[in-house]
Formats: structure tokens, C-alpha cells, sequence
């Protein structure tokens, strides 16, 4: 819980950027690897990373910018207000998206790329979680529990009160998303349910997880958050992903 880390000079490390790179740097590596054991041309990865991690910015930004409609338009000068404010659905379906557009301008085998990238989004996500806890930003709704955090008075989130730990809890399932995808891969019936079986736990972990969030720069649909409206949509989608997938490849194979 520590928003700047050292400086040296006039540089100064902030610790949710640092998450933010080492979870690039190892989602890059994880990719890379992965590609290579499974016999891809793991030389793609790399455009793949920085594209996704683009489109994912832009994405997340959008999406969060929608969320505040009616404060852009009592002030437009939200819209410069490009250091945060994110939604990370926004991110993951742009990051998508623009992957499948180079890997389709590349004319690489979609769904196998597809299932190589998600578990190492997965792994990405956990690790900028952290930088999330770091910052205390995302926190959580006020607690009695012994299960809950503090943050200090230089945090996003509001100092010296019990906060649910949504952001170690976002992380640990984010790990365990990725742990889990990196098991099941070897066990699947087809291409494109690894990146199925991603969006379905995703989408359940933040959906329940959005219960204990506090923070209220996240817009809502009813009695629902942005973000649990969306998950029933990507379940849903993964569910239905994971399926077609898979009776496709029955039928590839009669």
C-alpha cells in the first residue's frame, strides 16, 4: 500500500506502473513460451502484446468514459483526464479485439492464439491487481471483519477505516484463473475453450467480487455495477463459446 516506491532523480516509480510492467513483461514471456511448446510461431507474440495492451488502454478508458456521460457533459474536461479512470471490461474486449484483427491480418490460426493469450491476460490482470493494492485504488466497502485493510492517508482509497481486500482478492483469483486455464489447456476438447473457460471464471469472480467494492466511480445499470452488468454477458458468451467450440470439433472429427 505504498503509491510511490523510490525515486531516483526526478524519476519516480509508482507502484501500481510497476505492476502494470511486470505483469506485461510476464504475460509477454508466458506467451512466448507457451507458443513455443505447443509448436506456434511464437514471433507474433510480441505485436500481439503491445497491440492488446494498446487497444486494452483505449478500451478500458472508453468504457469508463461512459460510465460518466452526465459529468463529461457538466465538465468536458474529464475527457484530459487520462492518468486513471478505467473500466477493465472496456480493456479486455478492445485487447480482444484488437488481437483478432492482426491475428486475422496475419492469417494465423485464430482460436489457437486466442487460448494461447487469456491465461497470460490472466496472469497480467493478477499482477496488476497488486498495483492496484498499492495504490488503493478499486478498494473495498467498509468492514468490521478481521478480513480487511487499512490504507494510509496518501491512497486513493479512504485512510485509517477497514476496507473489504478486494484488491489481494482480485489478484489471488486472477492467479488461480490463470493457474487453472494453464491445467485445463492440456485437457481440452477443442480450440478456443481455453479463452471460453477464461471469460466464464472471469466473469464470475468479478461479478461476486463487485458486491464488496466501494468505490463509486464505476457507474451502475439498475441495481447492478457496469461491471456485474457486463459479466452476465461474458458468462453467457463463454458458455456459448465453449459449446460451439466443442461440437465443432465433434463434427470436425466424424
Amino acid at each position: 500500500m505504498k503509491v510511490d516506491l523510490f525515486s531516483i532523480g526526478p524519476i519516480t516509480v509508482h507502484g501500481y506502473g510497476l505492476m502494470i510492467a511486470i505483469g506485461v513483461i510476464a504475460a509477454y514471456l508466458v506467451g512466448e513460451k507457451r507458443a513455443r511448446k505447443l509448436g506456434l510461431n511464437p514471433d507474433p507474440i510480441l505485436s500481439i502484446t503491445i497491440l492488446c495492451l494498446i487497444g486494452g488502454f483505449i478500451g478500458a478508458k472508453l468504457m469508463f468514459y461512459l460510465t460518466i456521460i452526465p459529468e463529461i457533459i457538466a465538465d468536458p474536461s474529464q475527457l484530459w483526464k487520462t492518468a486513471d479512470g478505467f473500466v477493465v471490461y472496456g480493456g479486455i474486449i478492445a485487447g480482444i479485439f484488437t488481437g483478432y484483427l492482426y491475428i486475422r491480418k496475419k492469417k494465423l490460426p485464430f482460436f489457437k492464439y486466442f487460448d494461447l493469450v487469456m491465461p497470460s491476460i490472466a496472469l497480467a490482470q493478477a499482477f496488476g491487481r497488486l498495483g492496484c493494492l498499492l495504490a488503493g485504488c478499486c478498494y473495498g466497502v467498509e468492514t468490521e471483519s478481521r478480513f480487511s485493510l487499512v490504507f494510509p492517508e496518501d491512497s486513493y482509497a479512504p485512510s485509517g477505516v477497514r476496507l473489504f481486500p478486494t484488491q489481494p482478492t482480485l489478484s489471488a483469483l486472477n492467479f488461480l484463473n490463470f493457474f487453472a486455464l494453464i491445467f485445463l489447456a492440456k485437457r481440452v476438447k477443442a480450440d478456443g475453450q481455453v479463452a471460453a473457460l477464461y471469460l466464464i471464471f472471469y466473469s464470475v469472480g468479478r461479478f461476486i467480487i463487485e458486491f464488496f467494492r466501494g468505490d463509486i466511480e464505476r457507474g451502475s445499470i439498475g441495481v447492478l455495477s457496469t461491471s456485474q452488468f457486463i459479466s452476465i454477458f461474458i458468462f453467457i458468451f463463454g458458455i456459448a463459446l465453449f459449446i460451439i467450440r466443442g461440437r465443432q470439433a465433434r463434427a470436425e472429427k466424424s
